[in-house]
């Protein structure tokens, strides 16, 4: 596999650029270095960027927090996010009831924001689990602390709404469970399949073409760290994938991992990525 030192390469090809955020663009805590002059670049050559992430909060917030990271936000076009769709699902009619027994902190909050949904306290008392990660209170490193809830909803066939359906992630260096951590256990314990939204769902895409406005997917690409979720993702919706090799890359396969050792998981993974990216740098 082709391993790009920069997105340069990438400039000429195509005009619409897809990026994942956590683990592409920055690390939960700050943006990668190189990352604002890239895009700094590509606006400056006219190209449309858009962020596509699992993040379980609306666009909004997540462009909010970009600009606290420091990022100017003319540096992108517009972005789509788990929670900003699960937002729209939910405020036009889903079938999963309005009382949410919510797992995950306040700052997810804003997927609800403005809708009729009410918040309780206790499965017996929720038509159906809001899952959108773990929560301060019994931490981010293990699903085990939350096996006592979801058993209880479990037991009582609650659907589940996954709002991110990552795994894992890269909080700095450390690795982290997402929500779809705990829709794994949740089935594992007899609970209903959750409802995932987000990527590698090809449905999440139509959105962020929308916002690039560009209707050739030939002249789009989009970025990400995770074969099962980016880059399926793009894959899924015909649309080429750059695997970026920061973030949940850089964790499994170190910092300089060898091409064909890619090409290898990539072919495991069931995916083709056109090439590797090191970071998103110029």
């Amino acid at each position: 596999m082709n391993i790009l030192g920069g997105i340069a390469p990438l400039a000429d090809r195509y005009d619409g650029f897809i990026l994942d955020l956590w683990g592409v663009v920055h690390d939960g805590r700050r943006p990668y270095p190189g990352v604002a002059d890239a895009l700094g670049r590509l606006k400056a050559r006219g190209k449309r960027v858009c962020f596509l992430s699992n993040a379980p909060r609306r666009a909004h917030v997540v462009e909010a927090l970009l600009a606290g990271m420091g990022l100017d936000p003319a540096l992108w076009d517009g972005a789509i996010t788990s929670g900003e769709l699960a937002w729209r699902m939910l405020r036009g009619g889903h079938g999963f009831g309005r009382r949410a027994l919510h797992i995950g902190p306040e700052r997810d909050l804003s997927t609800v924001e403005g809708l009729d949904v009410e918040l309780v306290g206790a499965p017996d008392a929720a038509d159906f689990v809001l899952n959108t990660g773990p929560d301060p209170e019994r931490g981010n490193g293990e699903v085990g602390p939350y096996r006592p809830a979801l058993e209880a909803c479990a037991a009582r066939r609650l659907p589940m709404l996954c709002v991110n359906p990552d795994r894992h992630v890269m909080v700095g260096e450390h690795r982290v469970i997402c929500a779809g951590a705990l829709a794994d256990l949740y089935a594992e314990l007899g609970g209903p399949r959750a409802t995932e939204i987000g990527k590698p769902d090809p449905a999440v895409y139509p959105p962020v073409l929308d916002l690039l406005g560009i209707a050739e997917t030939a002249r789009v690409v989009a970025i990400g760290d995770s074969p099962h979720t980016d880059l399926a993702g793009a894959q899924a919706a015909g649309i080429d994938a750059v695997w970026a090799l920061t973030g949940l890359a850089a964790h499994a396969h170190g910092e300089t991992p060898e091409g064909k050792r890619l090409a290898e998981v990539a072919a495991a993974e069931g995916v083709r990525p056109v090439a590797a990216l090191s970071g998103l740098r110029w």
